[in-house]
């Protein structure tokens, strides 16, 4: 890898987007950036490292004090430097594996029919290739692998995604093959299925392929295929508290989970971040109650839970606003943002959220439920962690600190006004140019309505107008942040929340501003957008604003007299 070919684009406010030669050259950049991070040599905090085509994704801490991120930027050309003077290392042998595929997918005919071939012809292309992982990413465990025939190799994505892919499937698109470990989104095309098991979040290395593996596809009947299993509707033991403290689920509400600051260093498994979909509120609700920033509460969407106190303590209710969320002590009405008594044997009962779409649920101690991967947290892309609350879970709590007094926090406004978020240009926009970039004009210009399909995913947006217009073609499989604005070649916008995919293959045109992202959190299906560009010393400002801002919105200490 030389330094002319390779080029460092800023990603949003706080990630750097490296392209580079080829695969093998991002995975040996990707490696020595774990490196300087693992030994301290850092201009600072790096929490995620994520590899895709030819390219490597490097996030930065949300620290508004951290470096900037040009100064990052050298750090990595640094990097490159170093790379380009020493001596590259033997990789180690290939591991080969051979999954058996029942070819009856819902696109084959189809497929067939782009390339002008019969499904038998499809069939014998993908089984006649020996393909290769180039890199595990968009979920976790799933491979895209090099190596297909031309003709299969040329077939773009789908213009519109399925909402809702099945596990197992074997699937191509981009010049990749690939199998959906379990069901989620997808726009590639379907051939056929698969019931090997491909990532394992419980056992390292967690991932059945890795970089550099060998994979054939061997064709079997449909009587010779053992049942697809899908981790994604499994059925889990309801949780059992570990602690004299707990908080049990007498009704879940209409979709409630257990949400911390989510799991970063993972996404080199394909492993979304997770965590609150407003890290704002989640924030505030742990500052009231004394406990880490990050840690759990129930995250609730629309109508929350109703739950029984076991052992007292101090519970609080953030949304997106004051006075945005009812909530119940043994049936009599408290505030939401304050910190509330609550005593053995309560029953707290929290009801809808009004102008926003999420609240978190908060105790002081925090909700101790079991850790994967370094988080707490559920998220609906990989199925990782306990997923939706059940009746009769019990919720572990921890040791409890000292809470604080209440919040001054300004209400979201009014249903039916349209709703702000800053945006910046796309990591490859014309250095940085938002008028240089047509889609981003596009973006900015036109009033957007969010869709019914929105989710911890991501959004997708309509134009108010009922107006479309064709979107860029899907270009090369490149990592993902959060914020990340993409848009697929039907022209509707997805706005990436904290479970998206690690990787994707629609154009990214702008990254909302780290800032902001609370907001993407509080948004529901029908809600109008419109979007607005500034520059990155803006959204750094802004970012080092709201730091200051939460920390002066938590007032005073709480009284040690119950009052309710």
């Amino acid at each position: 890898m030389t330094r002319r070919s390779t080029r460092i684009f800023p990603f949003g406010d706080r990630a750097l987007l490296v392209e580079t030669d080829d695969v093998a050259s991002a995975h040996r950049l990707a490696e020595a950036v774990r490196a300087e991070r693992d030994g301290g040599h850092l201009p600072g905090a790096v929490d995620e490292v994520v590899v895709g085509f030819a390219t490597v994704l490097v996030v930065f801490g949300p620290d508004p004090d951290a470096p900037r991120i040009e100064d990052s930027a050298a750090w990595i050309a640094s990097i490159v430097d170093d790379m380009d003077s020493g001596t590259s290392e033997d990789s180690p042998p290939a591991t080969s594996h051979l999954l058996p595929v029942v070819f009856d997918g819902a696109d084959l005919e189809e497929v067939a029919a782009l390339i002008g071939s019969t499904p038998r012809h499809v069939i014998d292309l993908v089984v006649s290739a020996h393909l290769e992982v180039a890199f595990v990413g968009f979920a976790p465990g799933f491979p895209y692998l090099t190596g297909l025939p031309d003709e299969l190799a040329a077939l773009p994505r789908r213009p519109t995604p399925r909402t809702s892919v099945p596990a197992g499937s074997v699937a191509v698109a981009g010049g990749f093959a690939s199998v959906y470990p379990r069901s989620t989104p997808g726009g590639w095309h379907l051939l056929g299925r698969t019931a090997e098991t491909l990532f394992d979040p419980v056992t390292p290395p967690h991932s059945l392929v890795a970089p550099g593996d060998r994979v054939r596809f061997v064709e079997v009947a449909v009587d010779e295929a053992p049942a697809t299993r899908d981790l994604s509707t499994r059925h889990r033991p309801l949780l059992t508290a570990t602690t004299a403290d707990s908080l049990v689920v007498l009704d879940p509400g209409l979709c409630s989970f257990v949400q911390d600051a989510g799991r970063p260093g993972v996404g080199g498994l394909g492993v979304p971040r997770a965590g609150a979909a407003d890290p704002r509120a989640l924030e505030l609700v742990n500052r009231l109650l004394g406990n880490l920033p990050g840690a759990a509460a129930i995250e609730c969407t629309a109508t929350g839970p109703r739950l029984q106190v076991v052992g007292a303590g101090h519970l609080s209710v953030v949304g997106p606003g004051s006075g945005t969320v009812e909530v119940l002590v043994d049936g009599r009405a408290v505030p939401d943002c304050t910190v509330v008594p609550v005593g053995d044997g309560q029953i707290v009962s929290v009801g809808r959220v009004r102008h926003g779409l999420r609240a978190y649920v908060g105790i002081a101690g925090g909700v101790c439920t079991p850790e994967l991967l370094g988080s707490r947290s559920s998220d609906v892309l990989s199925g990782l962690g306990p997923g939706p609350l059940r009746a009769g879970d019990h919720l572990s709590r921890g040791p409890a600190g000292r809470a604080r007094g209440r919040l001054r926090v300004a209400p979201r406004p009014v249903d039916g006004r349209t709703v702000t978020v800053r945006i910046l240009p796309g990591p490859r926009a014309d250095g940085g140019n938002a008028s240089a970039d047509p889609y981003l004009d596009l973006l900015v210009s036109t009033p957007w309505i969010v869709g019914p399909e929105a989710d911890r995913i991501g959004l997708r947006l309509s134009a108010a107008d009922g107006s479309t217009a064709l979107g860029p073609p899907p270009g090369t499989s490149t990592p993902m942040i959060t914020g990340a604005v993409q848009l697929p070649p039907d022209g509707r916008p997805i706005v990436l929340l904290p479970d998206h995919a690690t990787v994707g293959g629609y154009p990214v045109i702008a990254c909302v501003i780290t800032a902001d992202l609370p907001i993407l959190g509080q948004l529901a299906p029908g809600d109008r957008v419109a979007f607005t560009a500034i520059d990155r010393g803006a959204a750094v400002d802004d970012l080092r604003r709201s730091r200051s801002e939460k920390e002066a919105q938590v007032t005073g200490w709480f009284p040690s007299v119950a009052g309710t």
